[in-house]
């Protein structure tokens, strides 16, 4: 699967300021096709904001409730695991629509930490560590790509569709 890149040149907001927002944009050639973008400081403040940038866009692009709700989810998941393990200095999500997708894809310039191992006991009861279980469970597609560069994840919702099937897990690839 291959996964565009963001524009190359896009400016980064500072901690507490309003994400920068590029609204929707029709892709060269693909009629129905919008987009929308926002990049900001990789802090704890971008985690509203951007969730609050991906419900404003799916009112702006009158999705339905039911996809409001799985790109509130979705969006907050990454832009969290982002703030909480890239040490990126920022984080960027694009969001496309097309007649029957909604796809978010969140960018980091970040190296991963290495994640902690479980404690005892923290099974199924574990009060962190869900994120991408609940992007799977909106999900229709979900890719992580890992490069020297930093991570990018792509989520393909399909808005009225059952994912109860999906695959459960996000594919990952991922080079040096």
């Amino acid at each position: 699967m291959s996964i565009p890149a963001f524009p190359a040149a896009v400016r980064t907001a500072s901690p507490g300021v309003s994400p920068n927002a590029i609204p929707h944009q029709p892709a060269p050639g693909l009629h129905g096709t919008r987009r929308a973008l926002s990049v900001m400081a990789a802090t704890v403040e971008a985690v509203p904001s951007l969730r609050r940038f991906a419900r404003d866009t799916a009112r702006r692009w009158n999705l339905d409730d039911r996809a409001d709700e799985a790109l509130a989810v979705v969006v907050t998941e990454l832009v969290a695991n982002v703030v909480r393990h890239s040490r990126s200095p920022d984080v960027a999500v694009l969001l496309t629509t097309t007649d029957r997708t909604v796809t978010v894809q969140v960018h980091d310039r970040g190296r991963w930490r290495p994640r902690r191992s479980r404690l005892p006991g923290e099974g199924a009861d574990a009060c962190c560590g869900r994120g991408l279980d609940l992007v799977r469970a909106y999900a229709a597609d979900c890719a992580v790509v890992r490069t020297a560069h930093g991570t990018r994840v792509a989520v393909t919702l399909t808005p009225g569709a059952d994912h109860s099937a999906a695959g459960d897990s996000c594919a990952d690839y991922s080079s040096g």
